[in-house]
């Protein structure tokens, strides 16, 4: 049993923030409020801190199976824990590709051994996610997969995906898409327009993100499946995304963290760890993006953590690997868009814990009387200066480096256990 006193309490469901106290008994949340300290309970003291639900961080790689020297569950795990993450939510991009009961059964064994928090995976919609053959989705949801996706790997068969939406849809599985125009976001380093001209880099039209979630819109429209967009970085899109959702449509959308907090500028001198997919957007873009995620549009905020070793981003910006960890940096930069007043550490926790939690039908994200125990204690006013180095993760492509961030992670809890302490 132990009871967290004098803690800063973020609900992200009523959208509060109370002072008061804690309780945990086993793995889940017995009480809230103002309780009395049981008999034999460990008591911690918050100083005020910040106690909310862990984050729920949905779009994670992970290099196990085929690229352990990237990202292992164990490397994936510390560093999880270190940032808030309680749930991971990984991806299938793998080497192989999770698209088989067998080795989604391999992944979440290895996981459950390695990781100090729980991890969960989606499966390949279609098999090698090549586009071509759907995989067995009804198998798949059996072994455990909590959505299907192919990733950045857009499929282009629209024959192909409307069979695999029809059947998602007869089972209740959600897809989740990469609203991106393949042809012509092809070769693309960044985003299309003066900066990338003048910098003489291949560029893709924001467009290209309008076309590919209208095309998959009008796929839903047909097939009625339960359909989640990883990202909607462009102001452009999100008029779409407002209809589909006023006509009744189940679709959600997220975006990343890096896409909230940096713009096409980032990518200044050719830094490739500001190459990302989708890439960097402009400062309008930006904007309009954090402004749909506070008002609720745009549903939840991931870090799409993407290890690449040092070979992969030493490279011409071109030929550069796409990507950044983010799963130590997911809550500070997130603290660079409260202290800027976009928005409030209820709101932020609806995004990041509550509402991928929902979306997947996992009883996580909540700060409630018997939900589980999985919380984030942290400090969200503590300056330090991020080194790369001191990353968990085995990966350092973080585009934060050497910044001065404010949001320091106190303690984790996975199911009533502390598995990160400062």
């Amino acid at each position: 049993m132990i009871l967290l006193q004098n803690a800063r309490l973020i609900d992200p469901a009523a959208l509060t923030e109370t002072i008061g106290s804690l309780l945990i008994e086993g793995e889940t949340i017995a009480a809230l409020g103002d309780i009395a300290a049981p008999d034999g309970a460990q008591i911690i003291d918050c100083g005020g801190k910040c106690l909310a639900p862990g984050i729920v961080d949905l779009g994670v790689k992970i290099g196990e199976p085929g690229e352990r020297h990237r990202e292992s569950f164990r490397s994936a795990g510390r560093a999880a824990a270190a940032g808030g993450v309680t749930t991971i939510i990984a991806r299938p991009d793998t080497l192989p590709a999770i698209d088989s009961p067998e080795t989604l059964e391999f992944v979440t064994r290895r996981a459950a051994e390695a990781a100090p928090v729980r991890i969960r995976h989606m499966a390949a919609l279609t098999k090698g996610r090549e586009g071509r053959e759907m995989t067995e989705i009804g198998f798949l949801l059996d072994a455990g997969a909590v959505a299907f996706t192919d990733c950045d790997h857009v499929v282009t068969n629209t024959k192909v995906l409307s069979r695999a939406l029809t059947y998602a849809r007869s089972l209740g599985a959600l897809v989740i898409g990469h609203p991106q125009d393949p042809g012509l976001s092809a070769g693309a380093a960044v985003t299309s327009g003066k900066f990338a001209s003048l910098r003489g880099l291949p560029g893709v039209s924001p467009l290209a993100e309008r076309m590919g979630f209208d095309r998959d819109m009008a796929l839903i429209e047909m097939t009625g499946a339960r359909y989640h967009a990883d990202q909607i970085t462009t102001a452009r899109t999100l008029p779409a995304l407002e209809r589909a959702k006023a006509n009744g449509r189940d679709v959600t959308a997220g975006v990343s963290i890096h896409h909230l907090t940096l713009n096409e500028f980032d990518v200044g001198d050719y830094r490739t760890f500001f190459k990302l997919t989708p890439p960097l957007r402009s400062e309008d873009d930006r904007q309009a993006v954090v402004a749909a995620v506070a008002s609720g549009l745009i549903d939840v905020i991931s870090s799409m953590h993407t290890p690449a070793d040092e070979e992969s981003k030493r490279l011409p910006f071109e030929e550069a690997a796409s990507g950044a960890v983010a799963l130590e940096t997911f809550l500070p930069a997130a603290m660079r868009l409260f202290h800027a007043g976009a928005l409030s550490l209820p709101q932020l926790f609806r995004a990041m814990a509550l509402n991928p939690a929902r979306r997947l039908g996992l009883p996580q994200g909540q700060l409630s009387q018997g939900a589980p125990a999985d919380l984030v204690l942290f400090d969200p006013d503590a300056p330090f200066v991020l080194d790369r180095f001191a990353l968990h993760s085995k990966s350092k492509n973080t585009p934060f480096d050497g910044q001065r961030m404010e949001g320091r992670v106190l303690a984790t809890f996975v199911g009533g256990r502390q598995v990160y302490a400062a």
